[in-house]
């Protein structure tokens, strides 16, 4: 009987679950040694000089933003297509958030578009590696210098992923800051989970300091130190801290990495060979061999294809397969709506895209065997 292929999912291994039993048998289950070589082994993959570990990817973005000291009511400029903690992380931090539409090819945001959505008020970009492709780098980090605006790469989807530098998406050649993620879905999991890279030595401080509610045993910024139990706390922090039993499953994940890659590259090759002659849908842009991807996107242009979205989501899952949608454009979401006047029509490009994306399952996991039933039930419904 076949299994339900989901759209993404975990690859969990005999190593990992040892590594796992290891932390709890261990003295710490959180706030030990194990975070730090976790910390350590994003580091030297990335080559980022410092990382942080957090509880997940919006905690990461949350504090990436808050570290940078900026003034209230300034403005941030990210991407309409993606997950709405990339915006949100700038209300959190009571900025405004402003979105330039992507660009139709990549799906990832348009420097163009960023350049005229820049003012005064511009004090941060958050870039989005939609799907683990990079953004052009390059040509962002050129905007911010001419107009002295900070970076925060949202690489929620993107570890393992190289710019065209050679450089690895993580290193911060081109920002401020990188945040990853670790949920399930994404390609290495901590269960949940996410990670700041910096090589800025301040920022990184200041991002320990707040995951952990803003206190500090650092002897250089007290104030004073009557003995070992004495802390203070310098700003208002949270508690995003990482647990040593999910750091433990994050440094067995990463040896994992490049295979993890090369499986996603296959399947992808493997789907584009048989979907590149279908009518009424559209393959992603050619891998370039530098992205590490996390989703598979097909775009389809349902109406000539006679069904609807929800049919083929449907269909596809009564063969116990399944299907998402990423993303919703954010600035179409009621809240945005409500509270910054966004609405349908403000980004022609995100809106198209979404109106045609399903997102196929993608995952080192699946068989040789799970590929194929992907295929055929795909093709099934365009005969």
């Amino acid at each position: 009987m076949n299994s339900f292929i989901n759209y993404g999912r975990q690859w969990i291994d005999d190593n990992d679950v040892d590594e796992v039993i290891k932390a709890l048998k261990s003295d710490y289950l959180t706030q030990g040694p194990a975070v730090e070589v976790f910390e350590d082994t994003i580091c030297e993959y990335t080559g980022a000089k410092h990382c942080v570990a957090v509880s997940n990817a919006t905690a990461g973005l949350h504090l990436a933003v808050r570290a940078l000291g900026i003034e209230k009511d300034s403005e941030g400029i990210t991407s309409p297509n993606t997950f709405v903690a990339s915006s949100n992380a700038l209300i959190y931090n009571e900025l405004k958030p402003v979105f330039a539409d992507i660009d139709a090819a990549t799906y990832n945001i348009d420097p163009f578009k960023i350049k005229e959505k820049i003012s005064e008020k511009t004090k941060v970009i958050i870039p989005v590696h939609f799907a683990g492709r990079p953004c052009d780098m390059a040509a962002i980090r050129k905007l911010t210098e001419e107009n002295k605006i900070h970076i925060i790469e949202d690489a929620a989807h993107a570890i393992g992923s190289v710019y065209e530098n050679g450089k690895k998406v993580g290193s911060c050649v081109y920002s401020d800051m990188t945040v990853f993620s670790f949920h399930p879905v994404k390609t290495i999991t901590t269960g949940e989970g996410g990670a700041v890279t910096t090589n800025d030595r301040d920022l990184y401080e200041k991002l320990k300091m707040l995951r952990s509610h803003g206190i500090t045993r650092d002897a250089s910024y007290l104030t004073s130190n009557p003995g070992p139990w004495y802390y203070e706390m310098h700003e208002l922090g949270f508690n995003y801290r990482m647990t040593d039993i999910q750091a433990a499953l994050g440094t067995a994940q990463m040896k994992k990495l490049e295979s993890f890659k090369a499986r996603r590259s296959y399947i992808i090759q493997r789907y584009n060979e048989a979907f590149s002659s279908l009518d009424h849908l559209q393959t992603p842009l050619a891998d370039d061999g530098n992205s590490c991807f996390h989703l598979y996107v097909v775009k389809i242009d349902f109406k000539r294809l006679g069904k609807s979205r929800k049919s083929v989501m449907e269909a596809l899952r009564s063969k116990k397969i399944g299907t998402q949608v990423h993303y919703i454009p954010v600035h179409t979401q009621p809240y945005y709506s409500k509270e910054y006047r966004y609405t349908y029509g403000d980004y022609p490009e995100s809106e198209k895209y979404y109106e045609s994306a399903l997102s196929l399952p993608l995952y080192p996991s699946m068989t040789d065997a799970d590929i194929e039933r992907v295929i055929s039930s795909i093709k099934e419904l365009f005969v």
